[in-house]
């Protein structure tokens, strides 16, 4: 740019020149007409003058630098794109139209493991889907996509899609991306939504029956009975009980459910919380035969929590302790810790006959119960330790389960 204003200025300096030295050829042809030479001679002599004049070539500067226009490059960074990959979260694999990976995030690595790169596709993705779909891609040039499940090294389910993108590698090679979006936790979930609607079916049905049969009865046959009326009256009440548990329980995890993701923050003192849990439950235990004892350290230990919540979680745990701990007659509440300790434990122990290693891992599922009649008869509704866990979630503590059978049961937890 620099240099084209600079010749446009010397082009208009030069003719500005030529008319000045025009206008002086003028004055010198009339000077010498009026100093008595010939006319014709003058003429003469100004023609050549200015034919000189208009043969001159224009002064143009030296020559610099060409002009470069900038244009988009029609090749691909490769280091770029990987840049920009590894950004995401999803894993991302970029092929060539030969099937020959050229590269892959930091997902795709820790998902898949590293693939060297122009390693082919088939080498490390063994799903004949997937393959054909990325073959087809490859010929027709439309993108395409397909779930797939994965069992190793833990179930996995992906969305795979593949698209033409719109570059060439710097050969000249058409490349596709790969693309993993993970939905395992939307397909878990939906799972667990369907069986909770089953297992929930399920749990009412059961107490609905018996209410629908003993309301036909007395309308029926035991219209005039009187004994028969108080008896089924009776079993009518504690069926209509048992749902308002059930659905109290419902109400309880989904409120825990919508607030899982937020920590609570008031300081909770433990020991007189769970001195508080002890008088509460000591009717029952009385019932049933059961002395609860409570070992307390002389210090306090505080945790943060929500007091509602943690009173809900022990009155489970030890509730339950004296139902199917019946048989040992005693539960063993302990507190540790705090006062510059790192954690602070709680542990219930019963002395029943324990629950077979088996049902360990399965105990805080909703509605799983290891022994079903026995849960039905002491009036659970197979959500207690379901909302303990919630619970514990939210409180970021852990609750360690260990059982011997016809030892006990120690259940800990751990904040």
């Amino acid at each position: 740019m620099n240099t084209m204003k600079t010749i446009a200025i010397r082009v208009r300096k030069t003719l500005r020149d030529r008319r000045w030295a025009a206008l002086l050829s003028l004055v010198v042809g009339a000077g010498l007409i009026f100093a008595g030479v010939h006319v014709v001679a003058v003429v003469l002599f100004w023609l050549v003058l200015m034919i000189a004049l208009l043969n001159q070539q224009v002064e143009t500067a030296p020559p610099g630098p060409p002009v470069v226009f900038a244009t988009a490059s029609a090749t691909s960074d490769l280091g770029v794109l990987l840049a920009a990959f590894n950004a995401l979260d999803m894993p991302i694999l970029v092929i060539s139209s030969e099937e020959i990976v050229r590269l892959q995030n930091h997902a795709a690595e820790k998902a898949f493991g590293a693939i060297p790169v122009d390693t082919d596709l088939s080498a490390r993705i063994r799903s004949p889907g997937i393959l054909d779909m990325v073959r087809e891609t490859i010929a027709t040039g439309k993108p395409n996509q397909i779930e797939h499940s994965e069992r190793l090294p833990s179930d996995a389910v992906y969305i795979v899609r593949i698209a033409p993108a719109d570059t060439t590698a710097a050969e000249g090679d058409r490349l596709f991306i790969l693309s993993f979006r993970d939905i395992s936790q939307a397909r878990r979930i939906d799972r667990m939504r369907s069986d909770f609607v089953a297992n929930a079916s399920h749990e009412l049905r059961t107490p609905l029956a018996s209410l629908r049969g003993f309301i036909e009865t007395l309308q029926g046959p035991a219209r005039g009975d009187a004994k028969a009326h108080e008896k089924f009256l009776m079993i009518m009440h504690e069926q209509a009980t048992r749902m308002s548990r059930l659905v109290d329980d419902l109400l309880s995890l989904s409120r825990l459910e919508l607030k899982s993701h937020i920590a609570p923050d008031e300081t909770i003192d433990l020991a007189p919380l769970l001195g508080h849990v002890r008088d509460s439950l000591a009717p029952l235990a009385r019932d049933l035969g059961v002395e609860i004892t409570l070992d307390l350290p002389e210090h306090k230990a505080t945790v943060r929590g929500d007091r509602d919540e943690l009173t809900e979680v022990f009155e489970n745990l030890i509730e339950n302790a004296c139902k199917y701990g019946q048989e040992g007659k005693k539960v063993d509440v302990k507190l540790s810790g705090g006062e510059g300790e790192n954690s602070v434990e709680v542990s219930v122990r019963d002395y029943g006959p324990g629950i077979p290693a088996e049902h360990v891992p399965r105990i805080t599922e909703r509605f799983y119960r290891v022994n079903v009649e026995a849960s039905r008869t002491k009036k659970g509704t197979g959500l207690g330790l379901a909302i303990v866990k919630h619970i514990l979630t939210r409180h970021r503590a852990r609750m360690i389960v260990q059982s011997e059978v016809g030892k006990g049961t120690v259940f800990t937890v751990r904040f």
